[in-house]
């Protein structure tokens, strides 16, 4: 067995276990965090009531949260997945409904994740505190990716470099562009 299958059978592994839990809170907030990341309407209401109770630096990491977030949605969605097929992962790992519900994209990438965690590293990165606020929907956003049976493990872990990546570009462009000025 090479390393790829034994990445694959752990995935597959971890999918399983995840799309295995059954207890009451897990299925009453998942659900509701699929919901809420949908279009990612649960980021642009945080940008929306950062800038609406925050000053300047809360209206600075809103922005930052969004652009790190568009450009982490462009990677992972019109870039990566174009350029990779991957099945999602197969109905007899997920013992719920929820799998009946799932996009006809690749799975390779997580976009949800890519887009949650651009928005939250790049709104940390300017404010600290709303980031922390933000990690827990963007954690939570990244678990149910999985728990759904949209995602495997290694798809939401992809998706998160991309949105680490995106975060870290959008802080640091102003920066690289005087520097190629220079």
């Amino acid at each position: 067995m090479t390393d790829l299958d034994d990445l694959r059978e752990g995935d597959r592994r971890l999918t399983r276990h995840m799309a295995h839990w059954t207890s009451p809170l897990a299925r009453r907030v998942l659900p509701a965090v699929e919901t809420a990341a949908e279009r990612t309407k649960l980021w642009w209401a945080a940008a929306a009531v950062m800038s609406a109770v925050g000053g300047y630096r809360e209206r600075k990491a809103a922005v930052a949260g969004l652009t790190a977030m568009g450009l982490a949605e462009v990677v992972s969605n019109a870039v990566c997945k174009q350029l990779y097929e991957r099945r999602r992962p197969p109905e007899e790992l997920i013992p719920h409904d929820d799998v009946h519900d799932r996009p006809e994209s690749s799975s390779f990438p997580s976009g949800h994740t890519a887009a949650a965690v651009g928005f939250t590293t790049g709104v940390a990165l300017v404010h600290p505190g709303w980031g922390a606020a933000c990690a827990v929907p963007a954690a939570a956003v990244a678990v149910q990716r999985v728990h759904s049976g949209a995602h495997y493990p290694s798809d939401v872990a992809v998706g998160a470099v991309i949105g680490l990546a995106g975060a870290w570009l959008v802080h640091e462009a102003p920066s690289l562009w005087l520097r190629a000025k220079m």
